[in-house]
């Protein structure tokens, strides 16, 4: 299946009036695919597994933004850490200080985004928001070498209910909002990532500015 690039231009149009940044998600889609995405303007891609990323980064085009949005774990952060653009979804103290350790190894500042746990299933990772709370103004006290953090990201549940992923939504912004008032000479913490295929216009108008989106311009996995 080819991508719908018609899809794609609605949906930076439509991002566009919200400043909203446009992350496709191209996780088990071909090198080709992703090309075609690229060459039609797209330059911010995300992938959920380490070694797909590494393969796909070696095959397409050096001007790719790559965005780690999957579960990293903390043996794999070498692996990533030398061209990375965002890692999306630090979910622990400890991942973050391997971040940092890393970064300072391959001396650049790697991007990150807390990941905040803000839906029912137990299944999906991520701090809560009073964990989050404290490690954004841990860091904000004391920054850690070679991190930049840029913001936070969340999931909403798998769940036809509007009404519960816009609560959820709404706390993760009250998180954020209450982060970038105290986030004072942070000036990278600007970046709220949150909203997929399902759900990425209630996203919106709760404040996301980062949209990740797969299954909409690259059409359903098998």
């Amino acid at each position: 299946m080819k991508p719908d690039l018609k899809k794609l231009d609605d949906l930076i149009a439509e991002l566009g009036r919200y400043q909203a940044t446009l992350v496709a998600v191209s996780k088990t889609k071909p090198v080709e695919s992703v090309q075609m995405v690229y060459d039609h303007g797209q330059r911010h891609f995300g992938e959920n597994y380490v070694q797909e990323l590494v393969t796909k980064k070696e095959a397409l085009p050096h001007a790719i933004n790559w965005h780690f949005i999957g579960h990293l774990q903390s043996n794999k952060v070498k692996v990533i850490a030398p061209f990375v653009h965002l890692i999306h979804g630090i979910d622990s103290v400890s991942l973050l200080q391997e971040v940092s350790k890393q970064a300072v190894k391959f001396n650049r500042d790697i991007p990150v985004l807390l990941q905040v746990h803000i839906a029912s299933e137990e299944t999906k990772f991520g701090l809560s928001p009073h964990e989050a709370l404290q490690a954004a103004r841990q860091f904000f006290l004391q920054p850690l070498p070679g991190i930049l953090l840029y913001g936070l990201m969340g999931m909403a549940s798998f769940t036809e209910d509007e009404n519960i992923i816009r609560k959820e939504f709404k706390t993760l912004k009250n998180v954020f909002d209450t982060l970038l008032n105290e986030s004072g000479n942070n000036s990278d913490f600007k970046t709220l990532s949150m909203g997929m295929s399902s759900d990425y216009k209630i996203a919106l108008d709760e404040g996301s500015n980062m949209i990740r989106i797969g299954s909409a311009i690259f059409g359903s996995r098998k």
